[in-house]
C-alpha cells in the first residue's frame, strides 16, 4: 500500500497543485552541531503545513461520485486547512471536526476556505466520533489525517524530494503526531538511502505515538495543551498503517519540552528568519537541546507548518518560556 513505487506515483499526483519545497543550509545550527543541518522548508506551501501533499493526493485519488458526496475528517488544523483547500479545489465540500483545543487561528481559516466545522469535545478522539457519525449516516467519505494510504504517499514525497536534492544525507528529523508525515518520509528515505537515519521527534505533553510504541501497541494517551498544538491527538486503537511503519523504520524517537519548543521557535525566528508553529519547531528544538546525537554527515529538518497564532508568536520570541502557563 506505501512503496517508493506508490510514492512516486502521488509525486507525479500532486505535481502542479503543491510546492517543491526549498532545502536552505543553517549556518547557525551547523555550528551547534558541528555537522551539515539543512533545513526543509514545508511551512512556505500555500496552506501552510506539509498537510496539503497528503489531502491533494487523497483527493485527486477519488471517484467524482465519491467527491460529489463531501468529504470529513477530524483534524488539529492543518489537515483540515489542507483538505479543505484541496476539496474546494476539485468542486468538493469538506467538513471538519475539532476539539475545543484546536487554536481559534486555525479555526477560522478553515471556515475561510469554505469548510463546515464541527467542534466537539475536548480531544481529537472525541471528534472522531462525530467523523464517523457523518460517515456512517450522511454518507460523506472519510479521508483521516494520518492513517490512509494515499494521506502517506502524499507526504513521503517529502522524503523523495529530500533524498534527490542531497543523496549523502545522513539523518532526517520529523515532527510525529499519528505518524504520516513520518511514515511517508521514512518509507522513501529508507528505500532510497537504506543507511540514512529517521529521528522521529514530539512534544513531552501526550506524545501519542512514542507512548504507543513504548506500549508495543497502539493505546489512548490523554490530548493536553501544547505549543505544539498540531502534534496533539492519538493514533486510533485501530491503527492500520503508520504505527507498525514508525516501530519498523524509526531508528530514534526524541520528545522535548515545552521550554525547548519555545526555544526551536525563538531560534527560527532569530536565526532563519523563519517564522514556524510549535510542531514545526520540534526537530530545532531536539538539536539545540542536544537530544540528538551521532551524526557527522548531513542532516535535514523538516519545518512542517507556520500556522501559529501570531499572539503566541510574538509572546514567544519577546522571551516568554512557556507562553501557556496556566494553562497547562
Amino acid at each position: 500500500m506505501v512503496s517508493l513505487e506508490t510514492i512516486g506515483d502521488a509525486r507525479r499526483r500532486i505535481q502542479g497543485h503543491v510546492l517543491s519545497t526549498a532545502l536552505v543550509t543553517s549556518p547557525a545550527l551547523s555550528a551547534t552541531c558541528d555537522a551539515p543541518v539543512v533545513l526543509k522548508l514545508e511551512h512556505h506551501q500555500t496552506t501552510g503545513s506539509f498537510k496539503i501533499r497528503g489531502a491533494t493526493n487523497a483527493i485527486l485519488r477519488l471517484k467524482d461520485s465519491e467527491r460529489a458526496r463531501g468529504v470529513v475528517a477530524v483534524s488539529t488544523g492543518n489537515h483540515g486547512r489542507a483538505l479543505a483547500y484541496a476539496a474546494k479545489a476539485v468542486g468538493s465540500k469538506a467538513t471538519i471536526c475539532m476539539s475545543r483545543l484546536v487554536p481559534e487561528n486555525k479555526v477560522s481559516e478553515i471556515r475561510r476556505l469554505g469548510a463546515e466545522i464541527r467542534i466537539v469535545g475536548n480531544s481529537q478522539d472525541e471528534a472522531q466520533e462525530e467523523v464517523e457519525r457523518l460517515v456512517r449516516d450522511d454518507g460523506l467519505v472519510l479521508l483521516p489525517p494520518f492513517d490512509h494510504a494515499d494521506i502517506i504517499t502524499g507526504q513521503g514525497t517529502i522524503g523523495l524530494e529530500i533524498v534527490e536534492a542531497m543523496p549523502d544525507v545522513e539523518t532526517v528529523v520529523v515532527p510525529v503526531s499519528g505518524g504520516g508525515l513520518a511514515a511517508g518520509i521514512s518509507a522513501a528515505v529508507k528505500a532510497l538511502r537504506p543507511r540514512a537515519r529517521v529521528i522521529g521527534v514530539s512534544m513531552q505533553r501526550g506524545a501519542a505515538m512514542k507512548e504507543s510504541l513504548d506500549a508495543g501497541r497502539p493505546i489512548l494517551v490523554e490530548e493536553k495543551r501544547t505549543i505544539a498544538d498540531a502534534l496533539g491527538g492519538g493514533i486510533g486503537l485501530d491503527n492500520k498503517l503508520t504505527f507498525s511503519m514508525c516501530r519498523s523504520l524509526f531508528d530514534d524517537f526524541v520528545l522535548v519540552s515545552e521550554s525547548e519548543i519555545a526555544a526551536g521557535i525563538r531560534h527560527a525566528y532569530e536565526n532563519e528568519r523563519q517564522i514556524i508553529e510549535g510542531a514545526g519547531a520540534v526537530g530545532i528544538a531536539a538539536l539545540l537541546a542536544k537530544k540528538i546525537a551521532g551524526s557527522k554527515g548531513p542532516t535535514v529538518v523538516v519545518l512542517s507548518g507556520c500556522n501559529i497564532d501570531i499572539e503566541l508568536h510574538r509572546r514567544i520570541i519577546n522571551g516568554v518560556s512557556n507562553p501557556l502557563e496556566g494553562e497547562i
